[in-house]
């Protein structure tokens, strides 16, 4: 069995680091869930991972990817909303 590691695989991995890291900074209370930098750390993330996929692709894995990046652009636009809203008070 041999062990072929592509660029897309780098990208891949990357992406992992920056989703499990976002989540990990958040849970020790080094960010906030409502940081833009959460949200776009894990669109980043997902993003990194579905390049990935795309060359060596899961449905599973597509699926929750591309859901954690719908999920972190909702995230961006409510804490863009949120924040215009605050302004203009």
């Amino acid at each position: 069995m041999s062990f072929d590691y592509h660029w897309h695989d780098f990208l891949g991995n990357l992406g992992v680091i920056l989703i499990i890291g976002s989540y990990f900074w958040m849970q020790i209370g080094r960010i906030s869930g409502q940081d833009p930098r959460y949200s776009i750390a894990n669109a980043v993330g997902a993003v990194l991972v579905l390049i990935s996929l795309y060359f060596d692709f899961n449905l599973s894995a597509a699926l929750v990817e591309s859901f954690w990046l719908v999920i972190s652009i909702l995230g961006l636009f409510l804490v863009s909303a949120s924040k215009k809203s605050s302004d203009r008070q």
